[in-house]
């Protein structure tokens, strides 16, 4: 639960339980990162994982080490492996039910609200149900070993407790040409050679979140492939400091509170282009190689699994911008007006019907082959396509709502001088009976979260994070079986008759 602390702190207060030896410490995880080699570049330097910018972005990976410690939260974010039939963590479990979809979900829900933004480590969780499913496929039609290599490294992924970047996303270059077709080859992760020993491929991945502070990198396939791009048709599992691997890094970061403490303020993301320069991938390390048939299916898979799990965080994020503007109204004393009441209506059901699309999803989902629970395509993509499109309506109600000062509260520096705090704290004035740190706490809390850096960063995370709205358009109208619906309307025009 949150407790409030005399220094007007939020500071997270868990009961702490003994786990398995297979459940990693949030001091282990830094632990292992502070180890790894410097192979990230921002801000034209060349700087190592202990680097200030990264710190609220581990410090985020870190709580979800922190809350499988917790009794509140382990129901959900501790799963039963069904490799070893051991404790794990969750962001590390392959789904085999319904069950496991919901708890995933409900999971990210949780996590988000207790750090105030994405969660991140869902993009590891979502590539590895995916390579489950797609492995097992690609070895019933062409009998490849890739589902033995895969759950070799899966066992070694749960036993260690890792977190994932998963890196889908190509470049793209010309976006009317296919991969293949392209002026420089090298604008989609491919093949350059192949060895006895493994695989060197040559590439970049864009717009990768989490990168600098994950244990490993997941490459995946972006989009469907034809014969000719078998050379882009690549996926493969590797450490995020391996030999060639450089992470072109911009970070997004809060206004460093000094004395007036916030949680939105103690995490952030990280976001990479990640170069592949010439690397070498060992073969029991490489998950496909060439079957460019299979590319499609593993891209939209991982898109599916990762659009279920913004059905988790994206309510979580619509509940936090409903808490601020409910909070605002409040304050100014407009809790009661009909439009106030009005646009929070909007915003709970944007909450819920997106949850209730993931809740969809899984209830309506299929078990893979390998005994992998794939969602619901077509629930998974309407729920986010529906985040997607009401992403920037919910900032408009925040600042509707809180009005100007949400861009021009004062620095804390000035709110913390006696000299200007007596003028701050009579001017901020809202309602009498609430104090005026309350509401100086309050409308910072709002600056954060729609008028900063990483504000401005989520909108767009916010359409585009997991696929644009036109992709999830295309996936749910390429999956939705428009002709049953003609075929109704036929019947009730007394065209044709429905079969029964």
């Amino acid at each position: 639960m949150l407790k409030f602390t005399e220094s007007m702190c939020y500071t997270l207060s868990l009961n702490i339980v003994i786990l398995s030896d297979v459940m990693r410490s949030p001091s282990a995880y830094i632990e292992k990162l502070m180890n790894m080699k410097p192979n990230i570049y921002i801000g034209g330097k060349k700087v190592g994982r202990d680097f200030k910018a990264f710190q609220p972005g581990i410090k985020t990976i870190s709580m979800t080490y922190q809350l499988a410690e917790s009794s509140e939260f382990r129901d959900f974010i501790i799963a039963e492996s069904h490799l070893t039939g051991e404790k794990i963590n969750r962001f590390t479990h392959i789904c085999q039910s319904p069950d496991d979809l919901l708890k995933k979900q409900e999971m990210i829900r949780r996590t988000c609200q207790i750090v105030g933004r994405c969660i991140q480590r869902c993009m590891g969780c979502d590539a590895i149900n995916a390579l489950s499913v797609v492995t097992k496929e690609v070895d019933d039609k062409y009998g490849t070993e890739y589902y033995r290599r895969f759950l070799k490294y899966l066992y070694m992924f749960q036993r260690e407790d890792l977190t994932a970047a998963c890196a889908q996303t190509d470049v793209k270059g010309d976006r009317s040409l296919r991969p293949f077709q392209q002026h420089d080859p090298d604008l989609y992760l491919r093949i350059v050679k192949k060895t006895d020993e493994g695989v060197i491929v040559r590439g970049a991945k864009t717009h990768i979140t989490i990168a600098p502070y994950a244990d490993e990198i997941i490459a995946l396939p972006t989009r469907a492939m034809t014969e000719r791009d078998s050379d882009y048709a690549i996926a493969f599992a590797i450490p995020a400091d391996w030999d060639g691997v450089k992470l072109i890094t911009v970070s997004h970061s809060h206004r460093e509170r000094k004395e007036l403490k916030a949680p939105v303020t103690e995490y952030s993301a990280s976001h990479s282009m990640v170069v592949f320069d010439d690397v070498f991938v060992p073969w029991d390390r490489v998950f496909m190689c060439g079957e460019w048939d299979f590319a499609g299916r593993l891209a939209m898979l991982f898109a599916t699994y990762h659009r279920h799990s913004y059905t988790g965080c994206k309510p979580a994020m619509t509940d936090i911008l409903m808490g601020a503007a409910a909070l605002a109204a409040e304050y100014n004393g407009i809790e009661g007006a009909h439009h106030v009441r009005d646009k929070l209506a909007d915003m709970v059901a944007t909450a819920e019907l997106v949850y209730a699309a993931g809740i969809a999803s899984a209830v309506k989902g299929v078990k893979a082959s390998s005994g992998t629970f794939i969602p619901n395509i077509v629930y998974a993509n309407v729920g986010r396509y529906h985040a997607g499109v009401k992403i920037y309506s919910e900032f408009e109600i925040v600042a509707d709502i809180a009005g100007g000062i949400a861009a021009t509260v004062p620095y804390e520096e000035d709110y913390l001088n006696p000299e200007t705090r007596k003028y701050i704290e009579k001017y901020i004035a809202r309602k009498k009976n609430i104090p005026p740190e309350h509401i100086y706490r309050c409308f910072k809390f709002i600056q954060d979260i729609i008028c900063s850096a990483p504000a401005a960063a989520s909108q767009i995370s916010g359409v585009h994070g997991g696929g644009s709205p036109i992709m999830e358009r295309i996936t749910i109208m390429a999956n939705y079986d428009i002709e049953s619906k003609k075929k109704i309307a036929k019947y009730l025009a007394g065209i044709e008759e429905l079969a029964i």
